[in-house]
């Protein structure tokens, strides 16, 4: 009798492990909220890891192709003070064991590796219940619902699948992201270099990339209490981006500008995190990969490659235990978890090395052990 099995959500851990069922012909279902592949800008430069997000793209037959979209040289990284003050500059490296690719097209490449009806576009998830058989019923808001043997959350911080197997929900971190982007602008690049500046001072910071076209794209970085945030106004973003300009008050002017050059929507991303050493108990007919299972800061580099790895070995197991899909989850899981305890502990370990006390003393240290 043929499984079906459902994915929660188009991100890269759901779609490499789609893939990676495709190769060896069983056929999934991934189910994605978006109306479109092109419905939200995926953000910026993700460096993908040799011991684990190319591992993962090697097995799902893609590494050939990930390499075609690799930005040689632009793994390099430099560290100012609010001064901007020069502590650390690392060029990049040609042939990087950490190379930088954009988001939004190693998205693209793994939605292309699939058949196009392998994703329900427009699909939110509204509820997720238990039937009978292990089986789960996936219950959407256009009022599409269906029934999988294997129902996999790959939906992210804020999973609808999570509830099945653990009460635990994502913790704010008191640090938020603010996106920040500015056009072509050559003085703008001499500041970066040729690829990551991170400007860093105790409870905030400035981390920008230099884009391929000579944009500018990234973040500003803040440690404030949520009600603060709350009480900023960014209907107008003009408004909006001056609260935060001012609180780097007294620094050096060309960094500010990252600021006010800014023509990004000034949208605030909470940092939040599961606690490091979630684990949850074994429960046929459903499971967890990427940030549904493990969401974490990103001061690790981790996530996403962790995300990419979750998606292959759960994929690999299936592969490994073809007639027996619960041995194959209770595998993966039983993997997974002193896995994504380590990387967890390690990314919540190096939040306050960035935005702390001695920053950005502690970013130069950090960097400097990988030097």
């Amino acid at each position: 009798m043929r499984r079906t099995i459902a994915i929660i959500g188009a991100g890269p851990t759901g779609l490499i492990l789609a893939r990676i069922l495709h190769l060896y012909g069983i056929e999934t279902t991934v189910y994605e909220a978006e109306t479109s592949p092109a419905a939200r800008k995926q953000g910026g430069l993700l460096d993908i890891h040799e011991h684990n997000g190319q591992r993962a793209l090697k097995a799902a037959g893609l590494h050939d192709a990930f390499r075609r979209l690799v930005r040689p040289g632009e793994d390099a990284k430099r560290i100012v003070n609010s001064k901007g003050t020069i502590l650390f500059d690392r060029s990049g490296q040609t042939l990087s064991p950490r190379p930088e690719v954009d988001r939004g097209e190693l998205r693209r490449m793994l939605i292309g590796s699939l058949p196009p009806a392998a994703i329900r576009w427009g699909h939110k998830v509204t509820s997720v219940s238990p039937v009978a058989d292990s089986q789960h019923e996936i219950v959407f808001a256009n009022g599409a619902r269906t029934t999988a043997d294997l129902l996999v959350g790959a939906d992210g911080a804020w999973s609808k699948v999570r509830p099945l197997l653990t009460p635990a929900r994502p913790v704010y971190s008191g640090t938020c992201f603010i996106g920040i982007a500015c056009p072509v602008a050559d003085a703008h690049s001499a500041i970066i270099g040729t690829g990551t500046l991170m400007a860093v001072a105790p409870g905030k910071g400035i981390i920008v990339h230099r884009n391929a076209d000579g944009s500018v794209t990234g973040y500003v970085a803040l440690n404030r209490p949520e009600t603060w945030l709350r009480s900023i106004d960014f209907s107008n973003s003009h408004a909006g981006l001056d609260v935060i300009a001012r609180q780097f008050a007294g620094w050096a002017p060309h960094l500010t500008r990252f600021i006010t050059d800014s023509i990004a929507d000034p949208a605030i991303r909470l940092i939040h995190a599961l606690p490091p050493r979630l684990r949850w108990q074994h429960r046929p007919g459903v499971t967890l990969i990427g940030d549904a299972a493990h969401l974490m800061s990103p001061f690790a580099g981790e996530g996403a490659n962790l995300a990419l790895y979750d998606g292959a070995e759960l994929g690999q197991s299936l592969l490994a235990h073809p007639h027996d899909m619960n041995a194959a989850v209770v595998a993966y899981e039983t993997a997974l978890f002193p896995r994504s305890h380590e990387m967890a502990r390690r990314s919540a370990q190096n939040l306050p090395l960035f935005l702390g006390p001695d920053a950005p003393g502690s970013v130069v240290d950090l960097f400097n052990q990988f030097a």
